[in-house]
């Protein structure tokens, strides 16, 4: 992460960040467990269902917040408190929990539960903790028989998802592809592509031939992810830059005219004390996010491409390099930042049914 005003507000609120993910993932209620039952009888508690994420009001919250703790643990560890981030962590991604979590996911009903999202996010703590060069190996080699189940059933599952989820939810099916996209090119890198492989197909498959995308339709009432950022995003890590820029102008067109901002302009959140409303404040988190890492696509386009060309959005070989200060990725980053401005203060303080999760998508914007 570059030197730049998201790095100074990492550091200032890095220690409240990790002090509420500390408090949410040994929160055990109240939780909103999803139950299937197959037979008659009691249901089995959550936490021995699950335990080393049993916290942070459902599954794939608690698996967020151990990813917000390994993260700040790693980019900035003066800044939080590390012995107890260490000491839950050691307690929480035991061998026997996620052994037990694996067990959970590789039968029965729970081979398609937190399909994709939670499924994704438990791949983007595995790459987190693979990333460090000592601590994090060994909550890495605890994760890895999950993480190992997991690719499995992605791998089970794609080939016959003909269609993609589009909304703005958890069914989402680019952003559960994104958060599994570094663990696969992490497999890829030690001889395993076929996460990987299967990533690539299905985003080309889906979305491929989209253009025209009617942004103007978002958002829906209760989404906290943008479909077509969150598109726009995933076909930036399969697409080689000058083909990624082509398709964007396509999928974006007008953009360059200012129409970007006035499809995304930040969201109001109306209500934090209520679960779905508050939604919207990781929608202009998610956004800014995805605006981040758009931009950092376009901006590798070579500027001597020819055939990278945004709809004139300074990304082509006819805009010299240094007359770029309005193209589109600078316009992407300064919409980036107004979105987040809106939902930053929302991160820590307020109602459990927001502070249980948006930390996550602060720590993805403040880090991209």
């Amino acid at each position: 992460m570059t030197d730049d005003p998201r790095s100074e507000f990492l550091h200032r609120h890095a220690r409240e960040y990790a002090e509420t993910a500390l408090r949410c993932v040994i929160r055990e209620y109240p939780h909103a467990p999803i139950v299937i039952a197959t037979e008659p009888g009691p249901y089995r508690q959550h936490r021995r269902q699950h335990p080393a994420f049993y916290g942070s009001f459902d599954w794939h919250s608690a698996v967020e917040m151990h990813w917000v703790l390994a993260r700040l643990l790693r980019l900035v560890p003066d800044q939080v408190p590390g012995d107890t981030a260490r000491n839950v962590l050691d307690d929480h991604l035991s061998s026997a929990s996620l052994h037990a979590e694996a067990e959970f996911f590789a039968s029965g009903p729970g081979r398609n539960r937190e399909r994709p999202y939670g499924w994704g996010w438990l791949l983007t703590l595995a790459h987190e903790l693979n990333t460090w060069p000592e601590e994090g190996l060994r909550w890495a080699a605890a994760v890895e028989p999950l993480a190992g189940t997991l690719v499995g059933n992605i791998l089970a599952w794609l080939p016959g998802q003909a269609y993609p989820v589009r909304h703005g939810t958890h069914q989402n099916s680019a952003f559960g592809l994104l958060r599994s996209f570094d663990h696969a090119q992490w497999l890829a890198g030690r001889g395993d592509d076929q996460l990987l492989t299967a990533i690539d197909d299905a985003a080309r498959r889906w979305y491929l031939a989209d253009t025209d995308y009617p942004a103007h339709y978002e958002p829906s009432g209760t989404d906290f992810l943008s479909p077509a950022l969150a598109e726009a995003e995933l076909m930036s890590r399969v697409l080689p830059a000058a083909e990624f820029a082509d398709w964007f102008g396509r999928f974006l067109p007008g953009a360059a005219a200012g129409e970007l901002p006035a499809r995304f302009e930040p969201v109001v959140v109306p209500d934090t004390t209520d679960g779905h409303l508050a939604h919207l404040a990781g929608l202009n988190l998610s956004r800014a996010w995805s605006m981040v890492a758009v931009a950092d696509a376009l901006e590798a386009v070579p500027a001597s491409d020819p055939s990278a060309s945004v709809d004139g959005m300074g990304v082509s070989g006819a805009t010299p390099a240094g007359d770029r200060a309005d193209s589109a990725p600078a316009a992407l980053r300064d919409l980036a930042a107004r979105h987040a401005e809106v939902s930053l203060p929302f991160v820590v303080g307020g109602d459990y049914m927001v502070e249980h999760w948006l930390a996550a998508f602060a720590l993805g914007y403040l880090t991209a």
